[in-house]
């Protein structure tokens, strides 16, 4: 349930298919994401999932799977 949702976040901000998207999937070097991008699937998740991510959390996040388990830890 998480990862579809996380998924059709990242579809909406980066403008790219839902089938590009795994848990294995980087952010910067898979979906060519920048900082600005990043930000914005933050605040997207927070707003989606109801979850406030703190910032020293935010450098950690490189792959889907690792924006799953802050979604995860932070319910």
């Amino acid at each position: 349930m998480e990862f579809e949702k996380l998924q059709n976040v990242i579809v909406e901000i980066l403008n790219v298919h839902a089938s590009e998207i795994s848990p294995e999937t980087t952010f910067v070097d898979d979906l060519g994401a920048d900082s600005l991008d990043i930000f914005q699937i933050i605040m997207a998740i927070e707003e989606e999932f109801g979850i406030e991510i703190d910032a020293s959390e935010v450098e950690k996040i490189k792959t889907v799977s690792d924006a799953l388990t802050l979604i995860k830890n932070a319910k």
